[in-house]
């Protein structure tokens, strides 16, 4: 639990009440508190740490001019909201943060009344603003709701299409842009480099400081509205405030968005309309306050626990992790075929991709947070001759599912999608665990599904996706593989590895819970079960024949997969294997059919019942039914 002794502004006031009380110097002491509870808090459990820092005095000062507890914000993407919980109910939780059975690291309506949407993903605040305010128009409510969007987020493609509804409907909600130049990486895009250029240039601030002050020294009534036209006409010259005007928003700004009372009074005045939406631009500062965030804003963004003394990762220990594996091998055939390009959908270091773009910059496309469009622009490419890689996020995926089926599968484009983070992720949670991925890429015809349990496996697996004319998905984890002393061989397209074909009862191991599979067999074994053991590699194609054989005489088969139980490996087996073999039980072992926590891996699989001992106890009455084991 936080200390409040440590904070003699935040362990003292009632928050967040108690924040519209306080004096513009007290805030400054509040929000340098905040940023201490955030380090603090971050160092010890790892989190998004410089956007958070970025937005203290823009929380502070819409809690001052909201009311929290009715009125609604909204954080697109969410990565952002860490000072909303320390300063609205989670104060003295905060040490919690992203642990298991303590507060969530994205707003979490069920975790506090005062999150009024979940988020995880990028560009969905000003749709789900637009909504609410749509619902309280038909219920006759009345309260202000605003969506706090990044920069990169707004380039987005739903972000577009919830501003072309916004300003049609001229519905009076508040968009603020929080503009600090930077997504996750530098972001990338027409629009970005608008903003950047633009918004925040020191000619636009200039210039629109001092028409506002030679304006606002004009009083003739007969001239006010002239003068209105004449500021709104100059703003529109000099920046592209003119672009979300004609959208139907109004457009103010920019504002430092670390100077409390300018922010209060720009929000005091956006609120104020009531005739059409507002667009408020303000300019942050990544990582403000920690200078090493300020510095480097890329490695801070997402970072494990670390010392916030000098900045080192705890938790390092040089394994090489399957993104870094990735992002080395497809060097190495990259350098054998000019064909390959790669694509990111604005997470170059995330998933692996920075040397490749360093090394080959003119076969390296980021294309921003947009993975329908990522997705059918791999799929043009394929089309046109090349070989495109699209490495992205299992939860991010999810966006270009439509893409992946119909602009990809349906044509039988060669496109190899990376499928990184698959499985469990650990303390960022449900909105970014990967365990959907094999049960909808599964319901798309033609696409091949590779699951390597180790490294080498990896690397095998891409130098055979070089060859494969048709779409292809390889599913890999977040992290280093765990250890396994099983000796490798050959891959083989489609071909299932038997590592151990005797005894009464079978384990089909899927992908990278492979360790856990291998834990449950040697388990088995103590207690002088006879165990066959299977790593699967592949969903499709899959020489059932192969799998089949090493099945055959089988009383019990355990199937064990990290993704949800439906249409995931196991019922795709199942069925199968009923049909060649009746007397044959099946116990599927998978993630339940829910949306899991946030936690440690080693948490989470216990938690689902992942665990080599929890499936053990699973099936000991099966295995004793089946006189497998005596009872």
């Amino acid at each position: 639990m936080t200390d409040s002794a440590d904070y003699s502004l935040l362990g003292k006031i009632s928050l967040p009440e108690g924040i519209k009380k306080l004096s513009y110097e007290e805030l400054d002491r509040l929000a340098d508190e905040t940023r201490r509870a955030i380090l603090r808090s971050v160092s010890k459990n790892g989190g998004h740490l410089g956007s958070s820092l970025g937005v203290v005095e823009l929380t502070i000062a819409l809690l001052r001019v909201t009311e929290p507890e009715t009125d609604r914000i909204v954080w697109d993407v969410g990565h952002q909201s860490y000072p909303f919980k320390v300063l609205t109910d989670r104060f003295s939780r905060f040490d919690t943060l992203r642990t298991f059975g303590g507060i969530s690291g994205f707003p979490k309506p069920s975790e506090s009344k005062y999150d009024a949407f979940s988020s995880g993903h990028a560009s969905t605040s000003i749709s789900a603003c637009l909504g609410m305010a749509t619902a309280d128009a038909l219920n006759g409510a009345k309260r202000k709701i605003a969506a706090v969007i990044g920069d990169a987020s707004l380039s987005g493609g739903m972000a577009f299409e919830g501003l072309n509804h916004l300003g049609a409907s001229k519905t009076p909600i508040l968009v603020i842009l929080n503009d600090n130049e930077m997504s996750i990486n530098h972001n990338v895009g027409a629009l970005s480099a608008t903003l950047s250029r633009m918004l925040t240039g020191d000619l636009s601030i200039t210039f629109r400081r001092d028409l506002r002050r030679f304006l606002e020294g004009i009083q003739a009534d007969g001239i006010t509205k002239l003068a209105r036209k004449i500021e709104e006409g100059a703003i529109s010259f000099f920046t592209p405030g003119i672009l979300f005007e004609e959208l139907g928003l109004r457009y103010m700004g920019p504002i430092d968005g670390h100077k409390i009372k300018d922010i209060e009074k720009a929000l005091s005045t956006a609120f104020g309309y009531k005739d059409r939406p507002v667009l408020l631009h303000v300019a942050t500062v990544k990582g403000k306050g920690f200078p090493m965030a300020e510095k480097n804003p890329e490695n801070y963004h997402s970072i494990s626990s670390f010392d916030p003394d000098t900045g080192k990762s705890k938790k390092f220990n040089g394994a090489k992790t399957w993104t870094d594996a990735f992002g080395e091998i497809l060097i190495r055939l990259a350098e054998k075929d000019e064909k390959i390009v790669a694509i990111s959908a604005a997470m170059k270091d995330g998933v692996g991709l920075t040397k490749f773009a360093e090394l080959f910059p003119k076969r390296f496309f980021d294309v921003g947070i947009a993975e329908a469009h990522a997705m059918t622009f791999a799929a043009g490419l394929a089309a046109a001759g090349m070989k495109p890689y699209f490495a992205v996020y299992s939860s991010f995926l999810q966006r270009a599912f439509d893409q992946t089926l119909h602009d990809v599968a349906l044509q039988k484009l060669p496109v190899k999608i990376c499928v990184d983070r698959s499985g469990l992720v650990g303390q960022d949670g449900p909105t970014h665990h990967g365990v959907f991925d094999l049960s909808y890429l599964r319901q798309i015809p033609d696409v091949a599904i590779f699951l390597p349990r180790n490294l080498y496996e990896f690397e095998k697996m891409l130098a055979l996706s070089m060859g494969y004319n048709a779409p292809l998905a390889i599913r890999y984890a977040r992290g280093a593989p765990e250890y396994d002393n099983v000796p490798n061989v050959p891959v083989i397209l489609g071909e299932p590895e038997i590592i151990d074909g005797e005894g009464e009862v079978a384990i089909i191991s899927a992908g990278h819970i492979f360790p856990e599979a291998l834990d449950l067999y040697s388990l088995l074994k103590t207690r002088d079960v006879r165990t066959a053991l299977i790593n699967l590699r592949f969903v499709r194609p899959l020489n059932i024949q192969t799998l089949l054989n090493g099945l055959k005489g089988k009383k019990l088969i355990v199937t064990l997969e990290e993704n949800v139980r439906s249409g995931g490996v196991g019922e795709m087996l199942a069925p199968i294997i009923s049909e060649h073999y009746p007397r044959a039980a099946v116990h599927i072992a998978a993630i339940p059919d829910e949306f899991i926590t946030h936690g440690k891996v080693k948490e989470l699989r216990e938690y689902a019942g992942l665990t080599a001992q929890q499936i053990f106890a699973a099936i000991s009455p099966m295995l004793t039914k089946r006189r497998i084991i005596r009872a």
